[in-house]
């Protein structure tokens, strides 16, 4: 029997120590919470708020019920809606496309560039027709996209940008964090996520006051007071217990993003010299490693491989967003999209949280080289 059979699995993440770390933080919140009497909105979801938009370094943050939510809210709070278009990546989470859905727009598809995997500034433009409102650049796996030819092409055109930064709190390009030099950027609390609640919960951070206000007003029904519906929104509201435990986690993301970075490091060293393509961090960018993703060959039968080895990995994304069967109608073909498909037979995501050991690293590293050496032939 291997090391490798009798060894703990290594998980994909694992959230149980850092819970465990300030677990008698998150029980103090409850109880705040639970004697304010106060469930959804508030004062404490307010005080989130003021701490989030500090956390980004923009002059406004909303809370909203999800990160799905916020890209649905943003696009509404721009005027976007039926008849309608938003470009977006053929390679991305599917609720990047499916807001623009629920917003009442089309998205229309388009290629991202092989090196970071944001919106490729060529194949944005080519799409670009008479009904297109806003371009969705999406920051993937902690990494922020090249921003400036995106935003150089939405002032162009004429079209807003709308960041989605669900995977990439914290992040920055050019020394410019996400949602600061945009119209608006949407971030996604689920439990996964660097910052996640312990539930569902999102965001919009954004410079434009004009912006924030409308999303307000939005999330609660279009109430603007008094049962005075001055606008037809939805509901995207914050409960306030989720607002409380972001508040506590929010102070400890920092250490975790830099814990992140330190097993993004020593992944890099271990599995330097394998085929395994490593992610990269362009000068003048922080890459906040959501996930730890690699470009590898034969991809699916390395993730098999590991997997009878007791360690943990997942495909972000497996199928392109034109392929998936409910856009069946939009009529796209194989080929058209050559490097988001590229992407989604060959990008494979390791292990990769706050408390992950080097041990753990260590072993992942080895499983790959053993892999591409004969052991799993």
């Amino acid at each position: 029997m291997t090391r490798d059979t009798v060894a703990a699995p290594v998980p994909l993440l694992d959230l149980r120590g850092l819970h465990e770390s300030i677990r008698e933080e998150l029980r103090a919140d409850f109880e705040r919470v639970m004697a304010s009497g106060q469930f959804i909105l508030g004062p404490e979801h307010d005080a989130f708020e003021r701490e989030l938009a500090a956390a980004c370094g923009v002059r406004f943050a909303v809370g909203l019920s999800s990160g799905t939510e916020a890209i649905t809210l943003a696009l509404q709070a721009l005027g976007i809606g039926p008849g309608d278009e938003v470009v977006v990546p053929a390679f991305t989470y599917f609720a990047t496309a499916s807001a623009v859905v629920h917003a009442g727009a089309r998205p229309v598809f388009a290629d991202v560039e092989p090196v970071r995997f944001g919106l490729d500034p060529t194949s944005a433009e080519t799409r670009i027709g008479e009904q297109v409102r806003a371009i969705v650049p999406v920051h993937l796996y902690g990494l922020a996209c090249d921003l400036e030819p995106l935003r150089a092409l939405g002032a162009r055109k004429g079209v807003a940008v709308v960041e989605d930064a669900a995977q990439a709190i914290g992040s920055s390009d050019r020394g410019i964090p996400v949602g600061k030099s945009t119209d608006v950027a949407t971030l996604s609390f689920f439990p996964t996520k660097n910052l996640g609640a312990l539930g569902d919960a999102g965001a919009i951070v954004t410079e434009r006051e004009d912006l924030a206000a409308r999303v307000k007003l939005l999330r609660a029904q279009g109430d603007a007071g008094d049962y005075r519906h001055t606008a037809l929104g939805r509901n995207g509201r914050l409960d306030a217990l989720q607002a409380a435990f972001l508040r506590t986690k929010l102070r400890h993301l920092s250490a975790w993003t830099e814990a992140r970075r330190k097993a993004a490091e020593a992944y890099g060293a271990a599995l330097r010299g394998t085929p395994a393509a490593l992610p990269v961090e362009p000068q003048g960018s922080r890459h906040t490693y959501h996930q730890f993703t690699v470009r590898v060959p034969d991809r699916d039968r390395l993730q098999a491989f590991l997997r009878e080895r007791g360690i943990a990995s997942r495909i972000y994304y497996p199928i392109v967003l034109p392929a998936q069967p409910c856009f069946a109608s939009y009529g796209h073909r194989p080929g058209e999209f050559p490097v988001s498909e590229r992407l989604a037979g060959e990008v494979l995501s390791l292990p990769m949280f706050p408390g992950i050991t080097t041990e753990q690293i260590e072993r992942v590293a080895e499983s790959i080289r053993s892999f591409y050496s004969g052991g799993g032939a």
